[in-house]
């Protein structure tokens, strides 16, 4: 038997934004908590979304009301928590008569206006467009409505330092080998994922939120047999350079019933997506395809005067969401792929979550999370924090409603922009905007004590300062040039081949002298 290791509370495995908000509610509850994560945090499906924080208009077609409420009212309580990362995003609807009547579209405005309480956001109208605009000329008539955007992958980190800073320990790039229960707590053996260290931990409550991997976790490292099993979704997103000048954001109606949302990104470019294929396989390998790309082209060129085509794909990337099997709904029964585009009824799987809880008397209680999405993360937490709490009777209670993420406290975009101008007056205008989005008043972690631009070190370029790279490394778990450069940033746009070879030479050689990862 091996030797029992650290005793903690609570160990989370999946460091996915489902998995940081569970660490982050129960570390505030007063818990030891530690979260592993075999990859960097945010490396599969929670940085693979199409960053939008919406309660699912398209839900409606599905009933999924309880849902959409939900989301709908969680929208407005995370646009309030996070409001560096997250902001209000309005929608342009184009209607086309042939695939859904304008009654069927004021009918769901109108319950996405009010199934919840709404305060920051402006409700929905009816708009025409003129010939003027981004879309072609038959298309005239259509509807406007609000959303917000979300920086997902900044989410999960930011989920993970409120964490941390309640006492919780976090451990990307470690793998969970085995789990095992033993006289009344969970035996845990954890592997460096680069180093193949072993460590051991002890725990008195397991949770699985390892998301795509959340079934296939009890054949590998838990010994009993997965409670449901999942589907596995493929969600596909291509980048091009912007090809409308709006601030809006489009979700386009397409023949075989799916949206396409067309969503301005990173100033300077245009996010489409999502794609919903059925996918087998290891989810860390997914990618986009060739016929996925086209689809989406044909979507957006259907609906706009700018035209794209594959060449202008500037960046791409694929996600899988673990859905619930619909075992309950034969309705919603698979189908086959038609065209190598869209998987017949993928789009119909329910988005909602559902926990198992596996607690036999006098041993320690195993809950596994299956489902989700990005915008009841904070709510799933409350509950799966919830459901253990009767095996820690001294927990707190649930604290995580109107809690501010790190670097959230301030008013506005504006009021925080002018202020970091005020103060770092050298900082360029693309800086403070980028700084103000990504770090709120984070950034005066590595901006405090400089007083020029040179004192922010080495540019690897887009801004990204040699100061920045080191906070991002010591404060943010950053470990690779990727974990940078697309997770915590989106500046993989912006920077030469030569440039992330540079930056990641750098990163490399720090690692050499930190004695050891987080």
């Amino acid at each position: 038997m091996p030797a029992t290791g650290k005793t903690v509370d609570v160990i989370v495995i999946g460091g996915g934004v489902n998995g940081v908000g569970i660490a982050m509610d129960a570390a505030g509850r007063g818990l030891r908590v530690m979260l592993c994560e075999s990859h960097d945090l945010a490396s599969a499906t929670s940085s693979s979304s199409s960053k939008l924080i919406h309660g699912g208009l398209r839900y409606l077609e599905q009933y999924e009301f309880c849902l959409v409420k939900k989301a709908l009212a969680e929208r407005e309580l995370l646009l309030n928590n996070a409001p560096h990362i997250m902001w209000p995003l309005r929608f342009r609807l184009p209607h086309q008569p042939h695939l859904r009547p304008g009654w069927m579209l004021r009918i769901g405005l109108f319950l996405y206006d009010n199934l919840a309480k709404r305060e920051r956001l402006p409700g929905s109208n009816s708009i025409r467009f003129n010939a003027g605009g981004p879309l072609v000329n038959d298309i005239t008539r259509g509807f406007e409505y609000s959303d917000g955007w979300v920086d997902d992958a900044r989410l999960v980190v930011l989920c993970a330092m409120a964490a941390k800073q309640h006492g919780a320990e976090i451990k990307p790039r470690t793998r969970c080998i085995k789990a095992e229960r033993q006289q009344g707590f969970w035996q845990v053996t954890l592997q460096d994922s680069d180093t193949g260290t072993i460590e051991h931990y002890r725990s008195r409550a397991l949770i699985n939120a390892a998301g795509p991997w959340a079934s296939s976790l009890f054949d590998e490292v838990i010994a009993l047999p997965a409670p449901k099993q999942l589907r596995l979704v493929k969600g596909s997103h291509i980048i091009v350079p912007r090809i409308h000048d709006e601030p809006e954001a489009y979700i386009l109606q397409n023949s075989d019933q799916r949206i396409v949302f067309v969503i301005p990104y990173e100033q300077h470019f245009s996010l489409i997506g999502t794609t919903d294929v059925d996918y087998e396989g290891d989810p860390s390998l997914v990618k986009i395809d060739g016929a996925e790309i086209d689809y989406l082209c044909q979507v957006v060129n259907e609906h706009f005067k700018h035209k794209i085509s594959a060449k202008d794909v500037v960046w791409s990337y694929a996600g899988v969401r673990p859905l619930l099997d619909n075992e309950s709904h034969p309705n919603q029964a698979r189908q086959p792929a038609r065209s190598g585009q869209q998987q017949g009824q993928a789009q119909n799987t329910t988005r909602d979550y559902t926990f198992s809880l596996d607690a036999p008397d006098g041993e320690a209680p195993l809950l596994s999370v299956f489902g989700g999405k990005l915008t009841t993360y904070r709510l799933l937490a409350e509950a799966a924090t919830d459901a253990i709490s009767p095996f820690f009777p001294n927990s707190k209670p649930a604290w995580t409603k109107n809690a501010t993420l790190p670097g959230g406290h301030f008013s506005n975009h504006q009021a925080l922009s002018v202020a970091l101008a005020s103060q770092y007056p050298w900082l360029t205008e693309a800086m403070v905007s980028r700084f103000v989005r990504s770090y709120g008043t984070l950034c005066h972690h590595f901006l405090h004590g400089c007083n020029e631009l040179a004192a922010l070190g080495t540019d690897f370029g887009g801004g990204l300062s040699q100061q920045e790279v080191d906070y991002l490394m010591d404060v943010e778990w950053a470990y690779t040039a990727d974990d940078i450069l697309w997770r915590r940033s989106k500046l993989g746009l912006v920077l030469t081949t030569e440039q992330q070879e540079r930056l990641q030479h750098y990163m490399q050689t720090k690692q050499h002298c930190m004695p050891a990862k987080q």
